[in-house]
């Protein structure tokens, strides 16, 4: 102000009060009121028409006065001499009251009344942006609060509200409710959940940026959630589109992705795209990753590959995996095929490494090496096999494991050592089970040389592997957590009763009476198939003879 002294005469009137003084200025030469006007930068005082900032604690013109002030010429837009002001004032007792802290004063509704600016705030606006917390440029307080008492007051500025956020824009209106109440005008009291305190703040701060808004503002994917539901809420549409940008585009924790699908559905479509790793694809699509995994999963990669193709295998197991949701893709003529071939390639490189095997039991060096891939395609076939069920086309793999089953014994005991008996030899009966299930329970249909085959051949090498078991030291880890599982050997068992009961009776006689004069009688435990081929040989001739009518016939054994 002291820059006008020689063009504008000054007259300051002080009020007298208890706190610091109050200074009004009186301008007896016409100017405009954007002119009229300013702030010195004085500390101890604000200088203004009717401005009532000192030392940091802000008073109000009263309540009164002040609605006299908006009914006055001072609503008359354009310029205004100084009579106008005078004329305005003439009569109104000008009062102070203290508020607490934090408070905007009430001249800040009639300054916006005018739709006018501070000279200091223009000068301001065009040299210096606005700053959040600036008390003495600041129009309005957000004052966020929550249930729990929670209650902060953050100093702000209405052309940023109302520009950024349409929820300001609107509590900020003539149009609100209680747009007459002159503190609604200064002080917009939000309420929020105690989990959204700080989002709101940090809300509040985004829109003072100035450029776009950075990773290291928004933090980390929890921090940009809670942003982009208070932005949402508050009508920030830069700010959501900042927020969507950056959970679109980082990677999420489990616990991230759970809360982004509690969150995000219900913001409507501007949210949309943080959706998208998540949204089901087409059906074409899933066939060929199928397919292209499967391929992998059955070929024969280096060492070095060999998690990435247990990965494989996994996922494809999962995706056909019925739990609490339909498997990924219905298998149809193509995929079967395809899956068949692969698992037959497969299968092919498995039984000429069985040959081969044989054919160098005096060379220990190549049989190291056959050895290692021996029990490598061994892991591969156990995992084909539950893909095959899985898909209905085990009967390739259950014929060429029948023709097979005679060298693998060989190989799984001349060949493999005794060290191996955890890995081998018990991979071998993982997928001898599956084998025998299907034979066991008709999924694959054998003729009955095939059948008896396939019990004469397994049977004693499944009694030696599991007495074995029983009998290893107590402190060998592996050896205890194979004896703890014993669904192994259920299956075998039970397959191997399924497949000895569709025998002739007199096959079942030659099995059982080997079982019962065998030291193992305890594994497999054959007593219902015993059972059963007691009660069909004792009642075989009246059953047959009723049958038949009077042509009974024997009963075979």
């Amino acid at each position: 102000m002291e820059g006008r002294g020689n063009s504008t005469q000054q007259k300051v009137i002080r009020s007298s009060c208890r706190v610091p003084s109050l200074c009004f200025i009186i301008l007896r030469k016409s100017v405009r009121i954007s002119e009229f006007f300013d702030f010195s930068a004085e500390r101890d005082r604000v200088v203004g028409t009717c401005s009532v900032v000192s030392i940091g604690k802000k008073f109000a013109v009263s309540s009164a006065n002040i609605h006299q002030l908006s009914k006055g010429s001072l609503r008359e837009r354009g310029s205004k001499t100084m009579e106008d002001v005078q004329q305005c004032l003439k009569g109104v007792k000008v009062s102070t009251t203290q508020l607490v802290d934090g408070i905007v004063c009430e001249f800040s509704y009639l300054l916006r009344s005018l739709e006018i600016m501070p000279a200091g705030s223009m000068h301001n606006e065009s040299s210096t942006p606005s700053r959040i917390g600036d008390r003495l440029s600041s129009d309005v307080v957000v004052r966020i609060r929550t249930q729990e008492g929670r209650d902060d007051w953050i100093y702000c500025h209405s052309d940023i509200l109302v520009k950024k956020s349409k929820y300001f824009a609107d509590r900020l209106s003539d149009n609100w409710p209680t747009c007459q109440i002159l503190d609604s005008r200064n002080c917009v009291e939000v309420y929020c959940e105690e989990c959204d305190f700080d989002h709101h703040i940090t809300v509040l701060r985004l829109l003072y940026a100035t450029s776009d808004v950075t990773v290291t503002e928004l933090s980390s994917v929890k921090n940009a959630l809670g942003t982009l539901r208070v932005a949402v809420e508050l009508g920030c549409p830069q700010i959501v589109s900042t927020c969507v940008r950056y959970l679109e585009a980082v990677p999420w924790e489990e616990s991230e992705e759970e809360e982004i699908l509690k969150t995000i559905p219900g913001m409507g479509s501007q949210a949309e795209p943080i959706l998208a790793r998540l949204q089901p694809v087409n059906a074409l699509a899933v066939v060929r990753i199928f397919l292209a995994a499967i391929r992998f999963a059955t070929s024969s990669p280096p060492s070095s590959m060999n998690d990435l193709k247990t990965s494989a295998q996994e996922q494809l197991e999962y995706m056909l995996t019925e739990d609490d949701d339909a498997p990924l893709l219905t298998a149809d003529d193509e995929i079967k095929l395809e899956a068949r071939q692969c698992v037959n390639r497969l299968l092919a490189r498995f039984v000429n490494l069985v040959d081969s095997l044989l054919g160098d039991l005096h060379d220990s060096v190549a049989q190291a090496e056959k050895i290692e891939l021996f029990q490598s395609h061994l892991t591969d076939l156990s995992w084909a096999s539950q893909i095959v069920t899985k898909l209905e086309t085990s009967s390739d793999f259950v014929y060429t494991w029948v023709e097979t089953s005679v060298n693998i014994v060989k190989v799984a005991e001349r060949v493999c050592p005794e060290s191996s008996l955890t890995g081998t030899k018990l991979k071998v009966l993982e997928v001898t089970a599956k084998v025998l299930e299907a034979i066991g329970y008709g999924t694959v249909i054998l003729p009955t040389t095939k059948r008896l085959h396939m019990v004469k051949v397994w049977l004693p090498f499944v009694r030696f592997v599991k007495s074995a078991v029983d009998s290893a030291g107590s402190d060998e880890e592996n050896d205890l957590m194979l004896k703890a599982d014993g669904e192994l050997w259920q299956t075998l068992e039970s397959a191997f009763v399924s497949i000895i009961l569709a025998l002739p009776s007199s096959d079942q006689a030659e099995i059982l009476t080997e079982w019962l004069e065998n030291k193992h009688i305890r594994y497999p435990d054959l007593t219902e198939a015993f059972e059963v081929w007691c009660y069909r040989s004792k009642v075989a001739k009246r059953r047959l003879a009723l049958l038949d009518g009077n042509n009974p016939t024997t009963n075979g054994i």
